[in-house]
């Protein structure tokens, strides 16, 4: 599948809440690494991931540009929106915008990730400032005990 189709489709299925269509542009294997959530791997754990979208939110809108392939690496810019149903805080509009890497196997996905800014996300929903930088702490962990990541921090004489 051309990268473009494939952004289109699984923007349509994250809108529609369309947890096996979105599964199924992965491979069997295939991970879906969230800002939020975290690595969610298969299908079954990719639907569940998007219905946790839509429990918090609804009217959902994922717009991706600047799609760009290198080999097996797709990448594409994107602004999400969607009305919060965070207790009061419903109906409020969020947006924010990212970029997202994809590494493609036989025109499927292997491995999604994601870059964006969480606080900004958060803020406009009125998370305090604590929650804010309780899941920024959670993130920096994944982040962190990426084993590709350890170098960085173990010349400092930390592991993290």
């Amino acid at each position: 599948m051309e990268f473009p189709r494939l952004l289109v489709r699984f923007a349509e299925a994250v809108q529609r809440n369309d947890g096996a269509g979105l599964a199924a542009l992965f491979t069997p294997d295939g991970v879906y690494e969230d800002g939020f959530f975290g690595p969610h791997g298969g299908a079954a754990a990719i639907a569940a991931m998007l219905q946790r979208f839509h429990d918090g939110g609804r009217d959902y809108w994922w717009e991706f540009h600047t799609p760009v392939v290198v080999g097996e690496t797709g990448y594409a810019s994107w602004r999400f929106s969607y009305a919060s149903r965070r207790e009061g805080f419903a109906g409020h509009p969020v947006l924010f915008e990212g970029l997202s890497r994809f590494t493609l196997r036989d025109g499927l996905i292997a491995h999604y990730y994601e870059v964006f800014d969480r606080g900004l996300a958060l803020a406009q929903q009125g998370y305090p400032a604590a929650g804010i930088a309780s899941v920024s702490a959670k993130a920096a962990a994944r982040q962190n005990a990426k084993p590709a990541n350890r170098w960085h921090l173990a010349r400092f004489g930390t592991a993290g």
